[in-house]
């Protein structure tokens, strides 16, 4: 076997030819020429070859010489098609031709009866035709990433196939056929065109793993139960309404347990859903919300709204049936915008109130923010038409723009014109939300109805469990599951991975967003600049209502990361909301920073301060924190996160310091975290050039990832816009942020298993243990040990300068030259003709002493070593002169 895949050839040697007796040969990721001479190689049975699909397709003449190939990789070749000896290898067992441009499959594929293993992933076939069917023993069939919108009804014969990939291609059905292929256990389906489940698929009793993800289902049936040896079943992606999607994405156990509670409890629906009412400050939210409510209400001068006001509405349906609206009406002053994220729910309806007579209304940040956090829920603009002020706005961009943008409608609110089809308007909107009408477990309804009916504005998780078992749920995991969904929908509050706050279920969200903005309104604590305490706290929250539950609500703070504690001083409080705009004085080492950019086409309020709360424990001297900016401190290096309000926004890092890049990742990893949490939210990473210009520029040429990524694939250089240079890929990319990010988020995320991906550590720093911990209940803990010096268990006043060559442990290599060289000053008690052979033989050690520590020391780099050497060597002449003193 010779095996010279993943590496850079371009070409084999001829010379590969005389190999006679060579069985397996793989080669390539990038080959554009192959050798005639591998025809010689009669005695092959298996052959990779991976091709440069940028270059033209290498001959393969030397195929038809080849009689025993019973496995054939093809990868990139770009072949349109297939060369006819393949017909001829009957014994063929593997065939792997990814990455070419055929566009159909041959008839004679027929006749390879002993092909277990078919992979045609990412070419341009339209068709999975029906010689494919006729292949009795195929075991795995994968077509992923092609043109198939028809597949043969003969490919249900295929009795013996166990993993199946359709992904990627644009079926809207399969051939009800497929349920007989009865040994099938792994089935993709992912990207396609799918707007239901396939009948089909419902009957294939031994399937094990099931994707179905970015399709358009809508509707999973409770036939999925039948399947009892399903473990995997992904959905994710698809508008899915039945079970609600709370339910669906929520897994395979999930599913089961909603349709197995119907079941056995019978079904009821849920008539409820929520109205958002967005905007500026004082543009008529609360008069709006009042109005909808009661039509008779009297306008009259009220304060802006503090926080969240919540209204209930309720109105008839045509079956009868009675439909709760929960009016949110939102304050607009900015200090509320941070927790939209929170409270701007999915599967709602929101309307956005502009007053005509004022120009504050940015109407695409409000947009951008509803879509962006409601994930597409449709919005309404309702403009408010003040003293009869008409405001014209540019409809067509907005509706361009925005595709959940449903109508926009004028009135005025003080004499209620217009009133009438705003109201008309919601109703029809609301109730006709995807979610609405969802049938659900009759416990749910009945409890869903039990908690509206309490006066609490919380209760304990025992009273909850209570409730539950009196209206007819028996398992605990049932009543946790209801509880989840309804604290999704935002009907309720109940922090069920938190150890504080899963003891109470907050059955009044406005209760506690009420006292949160207590908090943040308070002027003692806004004089203060976001600084609080305990005592303050007691003050601020003295009503009966508060008392008992300060530290709950003070976890809610956090949980929502509004405030942080603030490191070494008990009780002392943050919201860095409140911090001052101006940023503090602080000394910063230019040279050889670290740069890396954010940009956003629209970037939400809050980010920044998150990664404040998520940082505060790194903050330098707990004081370099700004409102729009922090310094963070680790191991004797500092790293600057700035806002930045340009076109397009951005956040800027740059780091300077003993372990820039480990900063950087550490900073990195937070915020990509953050961003995370906006599943929607597009950004751009700007990665900076490191030539010979840029490399010591404070303002260097920056390359988007995305662009590397497509540079690293082709394996080019990218050439920098401020010097020409060509400028390495994977070396831009090993300086700041490491290569693996050159691979797809997807890619990245998709080569482990979900629960593989949770189990992923990132070890920074200078570790010097890692100690794993079994608990009597059989659950591993593990904890990391830093080695810290003196000098590096204080964040630093200033960064320190670029790291010397003496970094590092290599104060033990000077130590050793000082000892040659009082070794030549004590020379005159050694004999003339002994001293060249010390001499030579401590220009031998020191070297070996240096190689030894750069094996040991990870941490001193070969640009490091040789300086050393360097200084090393520098030492010879005067241990020379110092002998030749002491024989005079």
């Amino acid at each position: 076997m010779l095996d010279l895949s993943n590496n850079l050839l371009t070409s084999l040697p001829a010379e590969i030819g005389s190999l006679s007796r060579l069985r397996t040969l793989r080669a390539g990721s990038a080959l554009s020429r192959l050798p005639k001479e591998l025809g010689e190689l009669r005695n092959l049975t298996s052959l990779s070859l991976v091709a440069d699909r940028k270059k033209p397709v290498p001959v393969l003449d030397w195929l038809t010489r080849l009689r025993n190939i019973t496995e054939l990789e093809l990868v990139n070749f770009s072949l349109a098609h297939l060369p006819n000896v393949i017909a001829g290898w009957k014994d063929l067992r593997l065939l792997d031709l990814s990455g070419n441009r055929l566009t159909e499959i041959p008839k004679w594929f027929a006749g390879l009866q002993k092909l277990t293993v078919l992979s045609c992933p990412a070419n341009q076939l339209a068709e999975a035709p029906a010689c494919l069917g006729e292949l009795n023993g195929l075991q795995s069939l994968t077509l992923k990433g092609n043109r198939i919108s028809t597949i043969s009804a003969s490919l249900g014969r295929l009795q013996n196939l166990v993993n199946l990939d359709l992904s990627d291609n644009r079926l809207e059905t399969i051939p009800s056929t497929f349920s007989d292929l009865a040994s099938l256990q792994t089935f993709d389906l992912a990207g396609n065109h799918l707007v239901e489940i396939p009948a089909a698929i419902y009957r294939l009793n031994n399937l094990v793993t099931l994707n179905l993800s970015k399709n358009s289902i809508q509707v999973i049936s409770s036939d999925l139960l039948r399947l009892d040896k399903l473990q995997s079943f992904q959905i994710a992606r698809n508008p899915v309404r039945i079970p609600p999607p709370e339910i669906a994405f929520k897994g395979l156990d999930a599913i089961r347990t909603y349709f197995r509670q119907i079941a056995d409890e019978g079904m009821d629906e849920l008539y409820e859903a929520k109205l958002l009412i967005i905007g500026e400050g004082g543009a008529g939210k609360t008069t709006l919300a009042r109005k909808i409510k009661d039509a008779t209400y009297q306008l009259q001068e009220e304060a802006s709204t503090r926080g969240i006001d919540i209204v209930r509405w309720r109105f008839p349906l045509h079956n009868g049936r009675i439909f709760q609206v929960n009016i949110w009406d939102f304050g607009g002053q900015e200090i509320y915008h941070a927790t939209h994220q929170f409270f701007l729910t999915k599967r709602s309806l929101y309307a956005l109130v502009a007053d005509t007579r004022r120009e504050d209304t940015d109407f695409y940040y409000w947009l951008n923010v509803a879509e962006l956090l409601s994930d597409g829920s449709p919005i309404l603009i309702i403009k408010n038409e003040k003293e009869d002020r008409h405001r014209e706005i540019d409809e067509r961009a907005l509706r361009g723009r925005f595709n959940n943008l449903k109508e926009i409608i004028t009135t005025n609110l003080a004499t209620g014109r217009g009133l009438d089809k705003v109201t008309k308007e919601i109703r029809h909107q609301i109730a006709h939300l995807p979610h609405v009408g969802t049938p659900l477990p009759s416990t749910w309804v009945r409890v869903r109805e039990a908690l509206e009916q309490d006066p609490r504005n919380y209760i304990s998780r025992e009273d909850y469990l209570a409730i539950c078992e009196k209206n007819g749920f028996a398992l605990l995991r049932d009543k946790l599951q209801l509880s989840e969904y309804l604290h999704d929908l935002g009907v309720c509050l109940h922090f069920q991975d938190d150890p504080l706050l899963k003891k109470t279920v907050i059955l009044r969200p406005k209760w506690g967003t009420d006292a949160v903005y207590k908090v943040l309104d308070n002027p003692n604590v806004v004089r203060n600049l976001g600084h609080f305490t305990r005592a303050d706290l007691g003050l601020i929250w003295d009503e009966p209502e508060y008392a008992a539950v300060q530290d709950e609500l003070l976890e809610l703070m956090m949980k929502f990361k509004l405030c942080y504690s603030l490191p070494g001083v008990a009780g002392n409080y943050i919201a860095p909301q409140l911090l001052s705009a101006n940023q503090p004085e602080f000394d910063w080492e230019e040279t050889e920073n670290l740069y890396l950019r954010y940009a956003y086409d629209f970037r939400p309020k809050g980010i920044l301060t998150q990664f404040i709360v998520a940082m505060h424990d790194f903050i330098a001297e707990q004081r370099l924190v700004w409102k729009t900016g922090v310094v963070l401190a680790k191991d004797q290096t500092l790293a600057e996160v700035k806002e930045h309000y340009d076109q397009p926004p951005e956040i800027r890092i740059r780091v300077t310091g003993r372990y820039r890049k480990e900063l950087l990742v550490i900073a990195m990893h937070e915020l990509d975290k953050i961003h995370a949490s906006f599943p929607r939210l597009e950004y751009r990473k700007l990665v900076p050039c490191n030539c010979s210009v840029c490399r010591s520029n404070p303002k260097p040429h920056f390359y988007e990832l995305s662009v590397l990524r497509q540079f690293s694939e082709d394996r080019q250089p990218i050439q920098c816009q401020k010097s020409y240079e060509m400028v390495a890929v994977l070396g831009l990319v090993d300086d700041v942020v490491g290569r693996e990010q050159l691979s797809p988020p997807e890619a990245r995320a998709g080569s482990l298993s979900a629960e593989d991906q949770r189990a992923q550590i990132l070890f920074q720093g200078p570790i010097d243990k890692v100690v794993v911990q079994h608990t009597s209940g059989g659950e591993s803990t593990l904890r990391v040990e830093e080695r810290r010096d003196d000098d590096m268990a204080k964040p630093p006043r200033n960064a320190t300068k670029a790291r010397s060559a003496w970094a590092n442990g290599s104060f033990y290599l000077f130590t050793f030259v000082v000892v040659v060289v009082a070794l030549g000053l004590l020379a005159k008690s050694v004999p003339w003709y002994v001293l060249p052979a010390v001499l030579v033989a401590g220009a031998i050690f020191v070297p070996l002493v240096g190689a030894l520590q750069l094996r040991m020391d990870e941490g001193l780099s070969q640009k490091s070593f040789l300086e050393l050497m360097k200084l090393v060597v520098g030492q010879l002449p005067l241990i020379r002169r110092a002998a030749e003193r002491q024989d005079e």
